[in-house]
């Protein structure tokens, strides 16, 4: 019996193999004690066989085999060249192993196919990252390979996974667990608003605070399978790798993306402090490490394709006097692009709208002391462009395909197709001072190819190692292509189309499992949403906003003196706190009022906190329930600041301490008792500051 063992300071992975058969995950959890024998763990899994069974289990292991009669879903799919299909018998080949990464090889000498998995434990920020590969000394059609497969407790009744639509992004579904599979084949191309690739194994009775979880994520941006399967003995797997048959060409080397790997006993909170570090911390690469995050602009929502110079830097200079400190110029200013029927894949600048170039605004919106980013879509191309009619041959699918906003596709799997956009993006990145691109996807792909992704990474890490200077942000019509493959080449996502603050506040709340602050923009919208057509009041627009990185998307031309004060006033608060916000933790807070969603941001020292309440509609009983914190200690003492107390409604007419004075309690009674807040109106936003007392 061979046993390996990987560890961080929260989570353990065992892996044992019998013979010289694949290894499976014998233990998934809490770190054990030093002193267990693994291979006892190894003997304790196994499982007792009765009346109609095969005479022994086959093992669930992180490649489960046809060849070992597998009952359900398999690890690996493939034919040969001919298309006839291969059942690989993979034998052990070496290991290897060190304290935090381990790599296991086996093969089929028969079939001159070799397998390998690794695992990696990051002790720093407590992930574990696995990934897997075939490779062949002849070319072979692959159909399926799943990253390492992965063992789902049975102590739960149901699994967390999410759904979305544009402007409807991160919806969690509670999914039940029953005999057979929940299969997620996402074949959009992209990662996509309608699947995030990524699910939480909830133990049943686990919350946000309290509780065990186990996450795994997908970090890959070219569409996902994902099966999560009970056996009919009842054991249960999880399954992810690329979409089911998305590798189009045969060849003789395929690997799956890194599955990232976390455990929590503390409740979601766990898995998301953990994904929101790894990514923060080990897969993001800032341009300006140490700048702080932007306070940003778009002019999206003012203007649209409407590009004029004058009414441009008139709304730079009022988005200026707000507080922006990042100016980005939207779709529209290339090409003959007046609507979206027309010019993408024409990447050089209209002369019609900018006859001197884009320099006489880069001027300007540096003379305000701002930065200027821009809009690309490079992927994209209309009928209607110099660059169809050269080149048809460029397109992605049939010609008679459904057009996507009025677009079709580039086949980015072309060297020659990268080539061309490569050259004239370069060519306006050279000509001015850009520090930011918001690159920009709105359309499904008409196939799930896997060489899209990679040739759309390939794009990337050319301008990134040409551009080092320049961030990029992940836009795909919002949030269609958010994930940690995406982030490893970009800065930034746009999370979703919609500015409508209601709609957001639930969106950054269950988006906060995976992602940080930081790479997370939301945008203070105009007063009527141009999704929602809801006219919502600006102190809960704004305050939702500085829930993540800042920014404004409207005409700030149509602010009144009021909207314009409290825009203000909230940009100079997150000015003050972003430094210390950029490297929080944030927590979900679990809510006695459904009304009610709330979250608590908490220092990297313990030191201070913010919690944001948001109230979405009119609760069933009276009078506010209190809300519980999470994550401070229980014995210090915290100094507690209603900071917007001055926005109490005049029909709240008690007199609630905090209305009027700030409070100093224990963190035994804020996480057991919790905070009562004063009643307010529907759609509004209540914000506490907590300073720990010295």
């Amino acid at each position: 019996m061979q046993t390996w063992s990987l560890s961080t300071d929260h989570q353990q992975l065992v892996l044992a193999a019998g013979q010289d058969q694949l290894p499976q995950v014998v233990y998934w959890g809490a770190v054990l004690p030093a002193s267990q024998d693994l291979s006892q763990l190894a003997v304790a899994a196994i499982c007792d066989v009765t009346g109609g069974m095969l005479d022994a289990n086959p093992a669930v292991s992180i490649c489960p085999e046809a060849t070992q009669n597998f009952p359900g879903q398999t690890g690996l799919t493939l034919s040969d060249a001919s298309g006839t299909s291969l059942y690989p018998a993979l034998r052990f080949d070496h290991a290897d192993a060190t304290d935090t990464r381990l790599t296991v090889h086996y093969r089929d000498a028969a079939l001159g196919l070799r397998y390998w998995a690794e695992f990696e434990a990051d002790t720093v920020t407590g992930m574990i990252t696995c990934q897997a590969g075939v490779d062949t000394d002849q070319p072979i059609w692959l159909h399926w390979l799943a990253a390492p497969v992965m063992p789902a407790p049975q102590h739960a009744d149901h699994m967390l996974d999410f759904s979305g639509r544009w402007i409807g992004e991160f919806q969690m579904n509670q999914v039940p667990w029953t005999p057979g599979a929940h299969l997620r084949d996402n074949r959009t191309g992209r990662t996509g608003h309608e699947h995030f690739p990524a699910v939480l194994l909830p133990l049943s009775g686990t919350t946000n605070t309290q509780g065990e979880v186990y996450g795994l994520h997908y970090g890959w941006s070219g569409g996902h399978r994902m099966v999560a399967e009970e056996l009919a003995d009842g054991r249960r797997h999880v399954q992810f790798g690329h979409a089911w048959g998305s590798e189009n060409l045969a060849g003789t080397a395929f690997k799956t993306a890194p599955l990232y790997l976390t455990y929590s006993d503390c409740g979601l909170n766990g898995c998301a402090v953990t994904y929101q570090r790894h990514l923060r911390d080990r897969i993001l690469t800032m341009p300006h490490p140490d700048r702080p995050r932007p306070v940003h602009y778009n002019c999206w929502e003012a203007i649209y394709f409407d590009h004029k110079l004058d009414e441009l830097t008139a709304i730079a200079e009022r988005a200026s006097a707000l507080g922006a400190e990042r100016f980005v110029l939207d779709d529209g200013w290339f090409g003959l692009r007046d609507d979206d029927t027309t010019s993408l894949g024409d990447w050089t600048i209209d002369p019609r709208k900018y006859p001197e170039g884009l320099g006489p605004l880069i001027d300007h919106i540096h003379g305000l002391g701002m930065s200027f980013g821009i809009w690309f879509e490079p992927e994209m191309i209309n009928e209607d462009s110099a660059l169809y009619r050269a080149h048809p041959e460029w397109l992605l699918g049939s010609p008679e395909q459904i057009r996507g906003r009025q677009q079709l596709v580039l086949n980015m799997a072309l060297p020659e197709v990268r080539a061309y956009l490569y050259d004239h993006m370069a060519a306006v990145l050279s000509a001015y001072d850009i520090d930011y691109i918001k690159w920009d996807h709105n359309r499904v792909l008409p196939e799930a190819r896997a060489d899209q992704a990679r040739g759309y990474y390939a794009l990337l890490e050319q301008l990134r190692r040409d551009f080092p200077k320049t961030e990029i942000e992940s836009c795909a019509s919002g949030g269609g292509r958010i994930d940690f493959g995406v982030l490893q080449h970009t800065q930034r996502v746009w999370l979703s189309d919609s500015n409508d603050a209601l709609e957001r506040l639930q969106i950054q709340h269950n988006a906060a499992l995976f992602l940080p602050m930081v790479v997370t923009g939301s945008h203070v919208g105009p007063r009527t949403c141009h999704t929602s057509g809801r006219v919502i009041d600006i102190r809960m627009r704004a305050w939702v906003a500085a829930q993540r990185h800042l920014g404004f998307e409207m005409d700030p031309r149509e602010l009144t003196d009021d909207e314009e004060a409290v825009l203000k006033e909230v940009t100079t608060w997150w000015k003050a706190n972003r430094d210390w916000m950029a490297l929080a933790d944030i927590l979900r807070l679990d809510a006695a009022d459904p009304a009610v969603t709330s979250e608590l941001q908490l220092a990297q020292d313990g030191s201070r906190f913010v919690v944001f309440s948001g109230r979405s509609e009119s609760s069933r009983q009276i009078l506010p329930r209190p809300v519980r914190l999470t994550g401070l200690e229980p014995d210090a003492l915290y100094q507690i600041t209603l900071l917007n107390r001055a926005d109490a409604p005049g029909l709240s007419r008690g007199t609630p301490a905090l209305k009027s004075e700030d409070l100093t309690l224990s963190g035994q009674y804020l996480m057991t008792q919790g905070l009562t807040l004063p009643w307010t109106f529907p759609q509004t936003m209540w914000v506490l500051e907590g300073t720990k007392v010295q």
